[in-house]
């Protein structure tokens, strides 16, 4: 992974390699600035006195993870036909974890712990009307949470690195339409984009696999679960996708025919056909929101659809991960250096101001402490233990979790130890309400995600 750079004045310059990087720390020419993302700080130089290119941040906002890449665009003018072919460089590969579901379910317990207690206490007069009329434009928590994170994060990024330019995949944006507005009919159909918005509709509804046999990792086919030769539509709530196999098996049958023998997978293919892609759902409600707000950092913002990420993946054969479909937002020709290691980077919140512990029933059963910090460390910190004695001897670098007694609790890759001493420890970077991982080798992580990447697409 590239690594950040500043000058002096704390102004970003253009990110140099990890070999680089130790070089000038060895020679005394930079210090650290910060651990996650790392990120050092030239001693000697000025932003006045260094070369800039032009570095673009690109964006795949999903509902749970959104993948994110720092890249470098060059272009090429082909001198047979004068067309310009845009070549990405990936500098930075990252996926960041929302926590939009997490505060969806802390605010359906609150609300539930608190009708729970006016039901048991009569006396206590019911409030009605008083949360206030929702603004226009007014979007639940949750959402707004995955809206926050990622345009705190874009603004991060323009104080660690020349942010000229900001790519943002629009689900239902369509650049095959813009490239041609006369296109229609047929013609529209049999562009070079036909196919790969709905294929990848199904292909996230319906998991990845067979809806038939189950199976992943196999090339899978847009089935009609009503045949179109028995009257059944093109509409995607009677598509579902099938193996060859299942597909040629079924034909033209019916599918209360051709799964007479399995009920239950029948009845769960049945619900699930009309049930709703919440996670799409999610990202069309804050598709445009998120996009405004871009648009408010005042650096340019271009846009691309999720068919033609998909496509760009394709021609490109390049697996699928959310921090590679950012890479491949827009209009690309090529894409070099994408075989890096993913910063998975998580939502953690800077704690809660709920300072009771509460029971089943919605009442009070215990009370956290009332200051964050204790012995100088907060929950969240990213510290360092080195235990020199007694049965947690060794090493320790992650995030701890703290508590009163000054017996804190270290999480570490292998999971969380137990009851090691504030003494022991020392901070290595202050809490900022997110985790951070390194995902490895991308050999490791394709391995990890096979299912997914190995669907046609």
């Amino acid at each position: 992974m590239a690594v950040f750079v500043l000058d002096r004045h704390q102004k970003p310059l253009m990110p140099c390699s990890e070999k680089r990087a130790r070089k000038l720390l060895a020679c005394g020419r930079a210090r650290v600035h910060r651990l996650m993302p790392f990120s050092i700080r030239l001693v000697d130089r000025t932003v006045n006195e260094s070369v800039l290119q032009p570095v673009k941040i690109k964006l795949d906002p999903g509902s749970k993870t959104t993948g994110m890449a720092l890249v470098r665009e060059s272009e090429t003018i082909d001198d047979a036909t004068g067309e310009i072919h845009t070549t990405v460089h990936v500098l930075n590969l990252l996926e960041l974890h929302h926590r939009g579901q997490q505060i969806s379910e802390s605010l359906t317990a609150r609300r539930q712990m608190r009708r729970r207690r006016r039901s048991k206490l009569r006396y206590r007069k019911p409030r009605f009307l008083n949360r206030g009329n929702k603004s226009k434009g007014w979007i639940a928590p949750s959402l707004q949470h995955r809206i926050d994170t990622v345009s705190a994060w874009v603004n991060r990024f323009q104080r660690l690195a020349p942010i000229t330019g900001i790519a943002q995949e629009l689900v239902r944006f369509d650049a095959q339409q813009m490239e041609n507005p006369e296109i229609s009919g047929i013609e529209y159909q049999q562009g070079t984009l036909a196919g790969f918005e709905t294929r990848e509709y199904l292909l996230n509804k319906w998991v990845r696999e067979c809806a038939y046999c189950g199976a992943r990792s196999v090339p899978l086919q847009i089935e009609h679960i009503h045949p179109r030769a028995r009257g059944g539509s093109n509409r995607v709530a009677n598509l579902t996708l099938a193996c060859q196999p299942c597909n040629q098996q079924k034909g033209a049958q019916e599918i209360e025919v051709f799964l007479a023998k399995d009920p239950k997978r029948l009845a769960r293919i049945q619900a699930h056909a009309k049930a709703p892609l919440k996670d799409a759902a999610a990202v069309n409600s804050t598709r445009w929101a998120l996009f405004n707000t871009l648009k408010s950092t005042g650096v340019p913002v271009t846009t691309g659809s999720g068919g033609r990420t998909k496509f760009n993946r394709a021609q490109l054969q390049i697996p699928k991960t959310h921090a590679l479909d950012a890479a491949c937002v827009g209009n690309i020709e090529a894409i070099q250096g994408w075989k890096k290691p993913t910063l998975a980077i998580k939502a953690t919140g800077r704690g809660s101001y709920q300072r009771t512990r509460l029971n089943a029933y919605g009442f009070p059963r215990g009370y956290l402490t009332r200051q964050k910090r204790i012995k100088g460390f907060q929950t969240g910190d990213m510290v360092k233990a080195e235990v020199t004695k007694g049965k947690k001897t060794g090493s320790y670098l992650g995030r701890v979790a703290v508590r009163a007694s000054g017996s804190f609790n270290p999480q570490i890759a292998q999971g969380v130890v137990q009851g090691v001493g504030y003494r022991y420890c020392k901070v290595i970077q202050r809490a900022d309400g997110y985790g951070y991982s390194q995902l490895g080798t991308f050999q490791k992580e394709a391995e990890l995600r096979s299912a997914r990447s190995a669907s046609p697409a």
